[in-house]
């Protein structure tokens, strides 16, 4: 009996253990542990470890008054979301957008907006629609680098003019950027939070994109009354964050393996990504795609009629795991499915699209 393929998931946005600095972690961690004892095995406060607060406020340019550090970028969503969205309080969201956020803001009874993601990020022209229309929205939320599911990244213009509508329609933007460390071509754009001259943006990020996945360490930075808010729901709800995964998130970015580790990771993706663009256009010229600047994800779309649910099974069946473009999007995106390049070496990333080619060819698509 023939023996089963060796899986190969492109469902997993997280990065494969051999670009991990594990032994920088854990000179990261000995050092950590011997400095700061107390700091690090006691509870600490609902705001997260002190030394890593100060040191994102700096890389910010604000006060450690504006920052709060949380168990990942996903608590910090979830605090968010729970701070400012009531039920019904209109929400812009990206078409697609990731299915975790939309997940959390319809569990709070959101009424979500979506508008259309292009190439260069949301359609502005999209956003001043619902505006004029006299939609009032709480809250829009972007991902602006290398977008999850999209791998799209937002221009400098729009990411002006988005600033501009918060500001004169007094809304909030949420500017959700995990990825923002990992460009690995393309020119480094502002955050819209560095655009702003006043509170009309929140930051997130995460270190679980770029130090490792298992450390779950995220933040929230945005003015000093909302943040002492998410402060007290995290006091009810956590007490203290982990404060030796902190800790060791600080020692690790203060002596300069943070910025050695994320040169690893960004020239691993460069190659993975690479080898995905290269491979989808040999063996699937059906799919469409735009190679991403950074990031984890690259979205496909097959031609009008294609089941994506169908390639799902069928991929599945070949040992194959991707994600439905359907689950990123409250309606549509039946032809379309996500790959994520981060967790897959070269070698299982032309193994993996072989199959997929042959997968769609299973389902009497020629590719």
């Amino acid at each position: 009996m023939a023996s089963e393929p060796a899986p190969i998931s492109f469902a997993r946005g997280a990065p494969s253990l051999d670009i991990v600095d594990v032994e920088g972690l854990r000179a990261a961690a000995d050092a950590a542990f011997a400095a700061d004892p107390a700091g690090t095995f006691s509870y600490g406060t609902s705001v997260g470890y002190r030394p890593l607060r100060a040191w994102i406020a700096e890389q910010h340019g604000v006060a450690p008054e504006n920052v709060i550090v949380t168990n990942g970028s996903m608590q910090a969503d979830a605090f968010l979301f729970e701070a400012l969205v009531e039920p019904d309080d209109v929400v812009i969201v990206e078409r697609p957008t990731y299915d975790r956020t939309l997940l959390s803001l319809r569990s709070r009874g959101g009424d979500l907006r979506p508008v259309a993601l292009e190439t260069d990020g949301v359609d502005v022209a999209g956003v001043e629609a619902l505006l004029a229309d006299g939609v009032k929205p709480q809250l829009a939320h972007l991902i602006p680098n290398f977008q999850n599911p999209a791998g799209y990244t937002l221009s400098l213009p729009k990411r002006e003019a988005l600033v501009r509508l918060a500001k004169d329609n007094d809304f909030l933007i949420f500017e959700d950027d995990p990825y923002v460390e990992l460009r690995f071509t393309g020119e480094t754009l502002p955050t819209m939070l560095s655009l702003a001259q006043d509170d009309q943006v929140v930051y997130a990020s995460s270190f679980s994109k770029t130090v490792c996945p298992g450390i779950r360490v995220g933040y929230l930075v945005g003015p000093e009354k909302l943040i002492a808010r998410i402060a007290k729901l995290a006091t009810n709800t956590y007490i203290s964050p982990n404060m030796v995964a902190q800790s060791i998130v600080a020692e690790f970015c203060r002596n300069g393996s943070y910025a050695r580790s994320i040169e690893t990771v960004k020239v691993a993706l460069r190659e993975r990504a690479q080898t995905l663009c290269d491979a989808l256009a040999a063996q699937l010229p059906e799919a469409r795609f735009v190679a991403p600047e950074g990031g984890y994800f690259l979205w496909v779309e097959m031609p009008e009629g294609f089941d994506a649910d169908a390639l799902f099974r069928a991929a599945g069946e070949r040992g194959v795991a991707i994600v439905k473009g359907t689950d990123f999007l409250i309606e549509g995106g039946e032809n379309a499915f996500r790959l994520a390049y981060s967790g897959v070496t070269p070698a299982q990333i032309e193994e993996g699209v072989g199959r997929l080619a042959d997968a769609v060819r299973s389902l009497g698509v020629n590719a």
